[in-house]
C-alpha cells in the first residue's frame, strides 16, 4: 500500500499544535492537521504488510490501507468513501479517539506507527471543506417508526443508518442540544461541537427528527425534571408510538469516593465541572457554573476525564493543578513483542498534562479536610499492592491544599432508572442486557427494544459507540423487514 519503501524512507510526521501558553487563553481546538502533502507523505508509509492488523485494532473495522493508498495517491474523494463507508462521523473520532488501530500496526512493532487518525482527521476534513459530505435521504420509506432514546454518538450512528434505511427515525434527548456526552462530556478544545451541529443539519436532511429537552421516564406527578429537560415521555408512549425503541444513552452513573469529609463543599463529580464550561462556550450564561480560578484543583483519576479535568482547570487559570491516580505509574515505554497488536499499559501524557498538572501515581485519598464546611484539603497517602491486596506506605501520609477537588474515576452504568422504566434486564454491571451476534443481536429482555452503546456496554469509547449504533441499526432493520442491507 502507498509506497512501497516507504516506510523505509519517511519518518513519520505529527499534527502541529498551538502553543501551550496561547491556546490556555481559549477553549477552542488548537490541533494544526495535516497538510495535503503531509497527508500523502504520512500516507506514503503504510506498509504492504499481508495482514493488515489495524482493521481488525480499529472498532468501526476501518479500511485503513485502502483510504492511505487513496490519499497517497491524491485520490481524496475516493478516500472519503472509503472512510464514510465504515464509519458516520469521522470527524469525532479523527480528533479524540485513542487510536488503537495504531498501536496494531504492523510497523508499530518495530518503529513508529502509521499517522492513521491524522490521516483521518486530514480526509474529513476536506471532505467537509470541499462540500463532499452531503445528505444521502433514501430512495423509498419503509413506513416504519423507530425511536432512539439517547443522541450521543451511538444513537446518531443508529439514527442515520435507519433514517438512510428508509424508517421514520425521531431522537430523544433529554439535554437542550444534540450529542449527548460528546458535547457535554467532551470540551470544546478537543472538539468543537459545530461538528455534532453539521452531522445534525445533515441527518435532519436525511429525515431524522431530533426532540431535545425530552426526559424518556415514568416520573410521579410533580416531580422537578433535570438535567435541562423541559419535558417527559414515558417508555409505555414509546412503545405504543413506535414500532422500535434503540436505548442508547451514556454512562451517566458515576464513581464515587466515600471518605470522610465527602459532603464538603468544594468536592464535585467531573460531570459537574465540565458541562458547564462546554455550555458557557456555546454562549448560554450558567449562573452555578463551577469555577477553578485562583485554586488548588485535585483531580482524583488519570484517566481521559482526568485530562480534560486539568485541561479546563488550566484555562480558568488555576492556582495549581494536581492529578491522582490509584495506580502506579506505568512505563514509558511497553514491550511490544509481548502486547502488539493489542492495546499497550503505557505511560500516556496528554495535551492538557503538557499545559500544567503535577502527576501523583499510586496514591490514594484518606480524607477531604474542611472549615466551616468548606474544602481547604486533602489528605492522602501512597498505596503499594501486595498480595493482590492494595495497602498503605507507612509514612507517606501528606495533606495538601484544595479548593476545589474533581472526581473522575470513571462511570459504572448508565442510570438504571431507564432501563428499569423499559423493564429491560441488566446484566452484573447495570447495564443492558443483550447480546451483539446472531438472530438476537442487541435485543433486549423486552420485545422491539434494543440497547447499544455504553448502555450496552457500560463506559467506552466514542469509536465503539459508533460501531455498535451502526450494528444495532442493522439488527433493528432486520426486525422490522426480515432482512437488512445495512452494514454491521
Amino acid at each position: 500500500m502507498g509506497k512501497a519503501t516507504g516506510f523505509l524512507e519517511l519518518e513519520r510526521i505529527e499534527e502541529g499544535h498551538e502553543a501551550p501558553r496561547s491556546r490556555l487563553k481559549h477553549h477552542k481546538e488548537f490541533v494544526i492537521g495535516l497538510a495535503p502533502e503531509q497527508a500523502s507523505a504520512q500516507a506514503a508509509r503504510c506498509m504492504d504488510c499481508g495482514i493488515p492488523f489495524c482493521n481488525s485494532g480499529c472498532p468501526v473495522n476501518n479500511v485503513i490501507p485502502d483510504f492511505n493508498d487513496l490519499v497517497y495517491r491524491h485520490q481524496w474523494r475516493e478516500a472519503l468513501d472509503v472512510l464514510h463507508s465504515t464509519n458516520n462521523f469521522p470527524e469525532f473520532t479523527g480528533r479524540i479517539c485513542p487510536a488503537p488501530c495504531e498501536a496494531a500496526c504492523t510497523l508499530n512493532y518495530n518503529d513508529d506507527a502509521v499517522g492513521i487518525k491524522s490521516i483521518e482527521h486530514a480526509i474529513i476534513d476536506r471532505g467537509w471543506s470541499e462540500g463532499w459530505v452531503v445528505p444521502k435521504p433514501p430512495d423509498h420509506k419503509t413506513g416504519r417508526r423507530v425511536a432512539v432514546v439517547g443522541s450521543g454518538p451511538s444513537g446518531m450512528a443508529a439514527a442515520q443508518q435507519l433514517a438512510r434505511a428508509g424508517h421514520d427515525v425521531t431522537v430523544f434527548e433529554k439535554n437542550d442540544r444534540v450529542g449527548g456526552l460528546l458535547r457535554y462530556g467532551i470540551p470544546d478544545f478537543k472538539m468543537e461541537k459545530h461538528h455534532i451541529d453539521r452531522r445534525v443539519s445533515q441527518m435532519q436532511a436525511e429525515g431524522v427528527v431530533f426532540r431535545t429537552s425530552v426526559l424518556v421516564a415514568d416520573l410521579p406527578k410533580n416531580t422537578t425534571v433535570t438535567n435541562w429537560a423541559t419535558e417527559t415521555v414515558s417508555p409505555k408512549a414509546l412503545m405504543q408510538e413506535f414500532d422500535a425503541v434503540v436505548l442508547s444513552g451514556g454512562a451517566e452513573q458515576p464513581r464515587d469516593l466515600p471518605v470522610p469529609g465527602r459532603d464538603l463543599k468544594g468536592v464535585h463529580f467531573a460531570m459537574e465541572f465540565l458541562p458547564l464550561q462546554n455550555k458557557a462556550n456555546a454562549g448560554d450564561q450558567p449562573t452555578d457554573q463551577l469555577r477553578a480560578d485562583g485554586k488548588h484543583v485535585i483531580v482524583i483519576g488519570g484517566g481521559d476525564t482526568g485530562s480534560d479535568c486539568v485541561g479546563t482547570s488550566n484555562r480558568h487559570g488555576a492556582k495549581s493543578v494536581t492529578q491522582f491516580e490509584l495506580m502506579p505509574m506505568p512505563p514509558e515505554q511497553e514491550n511490544k513483542s509481548l502486547v502488539w497488536p493489542y492495546w499497550p499499559t503505557k505511560l500516556r501524557t496528554s495535551s492538557s498534562h503538557e499545559e500544567g498538572c503535577d502527576r501523583a501515581f499510586a496514591t490514594a485519598t484518606k480524607e477531604f479536610i474542611g472549615e466551616a464546611g468548606r474544602l481547604v484539603g486533602l489528605k492522602s497517602c501512597e498505596v503499594q499492592w501486595k498480595d493482590g491486596k492494595m495497602q498503605e506506605v507507612p509514612g507517606t501520609e501528606r495533606v495538601m491544599p484544595a479548593d476545589l477537588v474533581l472526581l473522575a474515576m470513571g462511570f459504572v452504568s448508565p442510570i438504571g432508572s431507564i432501563l428499569e422504566a423499559f423493564g429491560v434486564d441488566q446484566d452484573g454491571r447495570g447495564n443492558a442486557k443483550a447480546a451483539t451476534e446472531g438472530e438476537k443481536a442487541y435485543t433486549t429482555s423486552v420485545p422491539k427494544v434494543f440497547a447499544a452503546g455504553d448502555m450496552r456496554r457500560g463506559q467506552s469509547l466514542v469509536v465503539w459507540a459508533i460501531r455498535e449504533g451502526r450494528q444495532v441499526a442493522r439488527a433493528v432493520d432486520a426486525f422490522l423487514m426480515g432482512q437488512s442491507d445495512l452494514p454491521r
